[in-house]
């Protein structure tokens, strides 16, 4: 069990006051303040902590087999209040600078939320606009073209979703006719976050597994406002979770907690780190265009800025520029503020690198109005990628303690599909969704925690000629 003192390099809690995103200005009203049950519970089967895409999924996959399984979600703030509700709006595998087994695992999951959406008619803003990636130096993107070359070899269906764009008439028409190069990948799409995981979270809190059709017993129970704030392993193989309300007995425990994981589990400190990102909701300069496409800049300078446009001249969602801010924001997990450098980044950074207005070769203002801005923590994993699976006692755990965590602020095209999965693991079946197999390299293992120990920070130029030793 944690207790009330942090080690060093252990996450807080979530903060009780966070900044204000723009994805939380039309909030589920069945959701805020929900507790399907005026008490907590005192047992369960499983208990999900956390309720972003991650737990949300998890849920949807334990409740839908028609199994007598009751599940109980904790969640510290309202629910999807975390990372899920406070990212920048896009959902873009990155298909270039992964091994092939975790490009093709995070374009699934982007196939999956879009058939998902598309087959429930969900109203979340789900859009495909494609993604372009700008880069600025040819060392860069000599990289990367000998990386989707040699993705070709091997996956050619995985290297025709990888556009490669040199040709300067081609960039301009990207609106990125300063970079040397950009890539283009026609699965990117932009979307309103926080209104799928509601979708979702109303459907199971309504007894109907997610399912509009289905109309299930209600073994699902959300309590919100409800902090996990330890957990205690029993002689007879169950867990306990603590909270200010009370505690909770069950057989399995998920901890969908991202960068608040160390919280429960102190050894994660410094293997899942939290770290603050910050976005803007911009205005359209006047004169300005519709963007076609979504975006990712990849210089690493000021930290993967990234940029959707809302549709009808709505805000430009540009997040990013962290690393311009004094110590990067590692190792804040508090997002009750916003870092002044990094809003003065966001509000010019797109000067010079995307042309946003009508016409061509004229002078561009120097900074937009922000409408409002926001911060959100991340987890970012020591090696770039998730942890999924059961917890080994090595790292606090044992035998029915579960994670699904560490997704380095990329986990719209990885989280739906790591929940589902641990579900399945849970369950001990495949479920209605198909069985979900996550690439080797999210797996839990001792190895893998050893590796921690000498690992060395490369460049992307460095971990793209790496992968092909995977």
């Amino acid at each position: 069990m944690t207790g009330q003192t942090l080690e060093k390099g252990q996450a807080e809690l979530p903060t009780p006051n966070p900044t204000k995103s723009f994805w939380h200005r039309d909030p589920s009203r069945l959701l805020l303040g929900h507790r399907t049950t005026k008490h907590l519970p005192h047992e369960a089967d499983v208990v999900v902590i956390g309720s972003g895409i991650t737990g949300a999924f998890a849920a949807r996959g334990l409740c839908r087999d028609g199994a007598k399984r009751r599940v109980v979600m904790l969640e510290s703030r309202e629910a999807c209040w975390g990372a899920t509700g406070r990212n920048g709006g896009h959902c873009q595998p990155r298909l270039y600078d992964k091994s092939i087994p975790v490009a093709r695992f995070e374009l699934g999951t982007f196939d999956y939320i879009h058939q998902l959406i598309a087959r429930h008619d969900i109203a979340c803003d789900w859009k495909v606009v494609g993604g372009v990636h700008p880069m600025k130096t040819p060392e860069l993107l000599n990289a990367i073209k000998a990386r989707v070359q040699r993705i070709a070899a091997r996956d050619p269906d995985l290297a025709a979703q990888i556009q490669v764009v040199e040709d300067p008439d081609e960039l301009k028409q990207l609106r990125v006719e300063g970079a040397v190069g950009a890539v283009f990948q026609p699965n990117a799409a932009k979307c309103w976050p926080y209104k799928l995981v509601a979708w979702i979270l109303e459907g199971l809190v309504q007894g109907g597994a997610g399912d509009k059709e289905e109309a299930g017993e209600r073994l699902f129970n959300l309590q919100t406002n409800t902090s996990a704030t330890g957990l205690q392993k029993l002689d007879d193989g169950q867990w306990i979770v603590h909270t200010p309300r009370g505690q909770i007995a069950a057989d399995h425990v998920l901890l969908a907690t991202n960068a608040y994981t160390s919280h429960l589990l102190p050894r994660m400190a410094g293997v899942i780190v939290p770290v603050r990102g910050q976005v803007s909701a911009l205005a359209r300069p006047e004169d300005g265009v519709q963007l076609r496409h979504s975006y990712g800049w990849v210089d690493g300078e000021s930290g993967d800025d990234y940029l959707i446009h809302r549709d009808a001249g709505g805000p430009l969602i540009f997040g990013g520029g962290r690393l311009v801010a004094e110590g990067a924001e590692v190792g804040i997990s508090s997002d009750d503020a916003v870092n002044a450098d990094v809003a003065r980044h966001l509000r010019r950074a797109m000067f010079g690198r995307l042309k946003l207005k009508k016409g061509s070769g004229e002078e561009e203002e120097e900074e937009l109005e922000a409408g409002l801005e926001w911060t959100g923590i991340m987890g970012y994993s020591k090696d770039a990628r998730p942890w999924v699976g059961p917890v080994p006692e090595s790292l606090g755990g044992g035998p029915g303690l579960w994670m699904s965590a560490g997704y380095t602020g990329h986990g719209m095209p990885v989280g739906a599909r790591t929940g589902v999965a641990v579900a399945q693991m849970i369950m001990g079946t495949d479920g209605e969704d198909g069985a979900v197999e996550v690439p080797e390299e999210y797996w839990i293992t001792e190895s893998r925690i050893e590796e921690l120990k000498s690992r060395v920070e490369r460049t992307l130029v460095e971990e793209l000629e790496m992968l092909d030793r995977l």
